[in-house]
């Protein structure tokens, strides 16, 4: 999955044999195996290792804190694994004074009802939002933007009684939060994406390691049984726990069935996920190559086809997707193309033309974006991409058409959106996620991490929920040959 300035995601797809992924420059060095966990320690208190927004410290504000039901954090960010977290938010100086001008303008616009430590509020009423640390919260903004409103979070210095109301409000009118003169200047006060998140086939690696390559046991305590970690398809909504599982598998025979899978199909799965379209697709009889980055996804993809006894039908490969050879009857790819890069759409769409013979079909899921968001936020850093999915950008439903007409043969069949069914999964994630948090904490991820992470989750149901982003089921065919 993959969500932007929102990006939500993806079940993402392949990788270079002989690229190696680069440290997260807030993650801790990494020891002998494999990079460290952020924000995660074993219990002898070392980095584990991943396998596989009045003053501070007023009495006003504690009891505001506590009046939302939660506080700052107890002891702080570890300042080793969140250097940035853990940095003294900027107070003072002409871009925090600005940033606290144009966020109180903007919150005082809003349905909101905005309480800060002291006893001041804002905003017109609604979902509440609590600043304990104003001061704080303005610096990080006026230093990072919105990358500086996620941190102030992680940092504990704004809570919401109800999260995803709160950024349902602030997603829904994420077009007019900054003034216009200011989105004119954004290429100077917005940070830029850094050159090492480039999707090339090494910085690729990198990137899906980074989100997938966490802990399998971590995406096993918030996923359903089937681990698909993309949007869900329900029979009806709102949805309820009990049928998570079984609308993964509603989503998945969907896509099987755009693309026509049946017994004898050559199926190339672009993006692996946990092995769950793969089994499906093998159950039918088709032969499935399945490509993959994570190295973890691969591992236990190929335990769960083999359980499944299919892998004389189905396997796994640690494979970027610019690698693919062979032809194919099929191609299905399920929220992978958030992670390819804006630079490198013709190339992923051109990887889907080439592989499928004549007369073959392409089923993709794709999260989507508006296209003027989409065009001003392509080169920006943001949150999601600095701490969630390095190097991801939701593409917009004119800029998949617009590439795929450009730089394929491949005709546009269908187009299928049901935004609210992601809102639903999400909803059901975070939930289990927030309900299993001891666990959680019981793998080795920090209170910081699980901040980040349900903030994560709560950002992503939050765009869906208003609207700004949607998720598209897509058929590509290609034409026959003549006779």
């Amino acid at each position: 999955m993959t969500t932007a300035e929102p990006r939500a995601a993806a079940d993402p797809a392949s990788k270079s044999a002989d690229s190696t992924p680069a440290p997260e420059p807030w993650a801790p060095a990494p020891t002998a195996g494999s990079p460290a966990v952020p924000g995660r320690t074993d219990q002898a208190g070392t980095p584990a290792q991943a396998g596989k927004p009045a003053e501070a410290g007023t009495a006003a504000e504690a009891g505001t804190a506590a009046e939302a039901g939660t506080a700052a954090l107890p002891t702080g960010p570890d300042p080793a694994r969140w250097p940035d977290i853990a940095a003294p938010a900027p107070r003072h100086g002409p871009r925090t004074a600005i940033a606290a001008a144009v966020v109180r303008r903007a919150l005082g616009q809003l349905p909101l009802r905005v309480r800060f430590a002291g006893g001041a509020e804002l905003g017109k009423g609604g979902a509440v939002l609590d600043v304990h640390d104003p001061r704080a919260f303005h610096g990080r903004i006026g230093a990072q933007g919105l990358i500086g409103f996620g941190e102030s979070y992680m940092a504990g210095e704004w809570d919401a009684p109800d999260l995803v109301a709160a950024l349902t409000v602030l997603a829904a009118h994420a077009a007019e939060l900054v003034p216009a003169p200011l989105q004119r200047l954004r290429a100077l006060w917005a940070p830029r994406r850094p050159e090492e998140q480039r999707n090339t086939p090494g910085g690729s690696r990198g990137n899906i390691s980074h989100h997938y390559d966490l802990s399998n046991d971590l995406f096993s305590l918030f996923l359903d049984e089937t681990l698909s970690y993309s949007s869900a398809l329900f029979l009806t909504l709102p949805a309820e726990p009990r049928q998570l599982a079984d609308a993964q598998r509603r989503k998945i025979d969907r896509l099987l069935d755009l693309a026509d899978v049946r017994a004898g199909t050559r199926v190339l799965e672009i993006g692996t996920g946990w092995g769950e379209l793969a089994v499906r697709a093998a159950a039918r009889g088709a032969h499935v190559t399945s490509l993959t980055l994570s190295a973890e996804q691969r591992d236990l993809a190929r335990d769960r086809i083999a359980a499944a006894g299919l892998s004389e039908r189905a396997r796994v490969e640690l494979c970027d997707y610019r690698e693919a050879r062979g032809r194919y009857d099929a191609v299905v790819s399920v929220e992978m193309i958030e992670a390819v890069g804006a630079e490198f759409w013709p190339v992923y769409f051109r990887t889907l033309d080439e592989r499928l013979v004549p007369g073959g079909r392409a089923a993709l899921q794709a999260i989507t974006m508006p296209h003027d968001r989409m065009l001003a936020s392509r080169s920006t850093h943001t949150w999601i991409g600095k701490y969630i999915f390095p190097g991801g950008l939701l593409p917009s439903v004119e800029a998949v058409a617009e590439t795929v007409r450009q730089h394929t043969g491949l005709a546009l069949t269908r187009r299928d959106a049901y935004g609210p069914h992601y809102a639903e999964t999400l909803r059901l994630w975070r939930e289990r996620f927030t309900e299993r948090a001891g666990e959680v904490e019981a793998l080795g991820f920090d209170e910081t991490f699980r901040r980040m992470w349900t903030l994560y989750l709560a950002y992503s149901e939050a765009g869906f929920r208003a609207g700004y982003l949607d998720v598209q089921q897509y058929l590509f065919t290609k034409e026959a040959a003549a006779r």
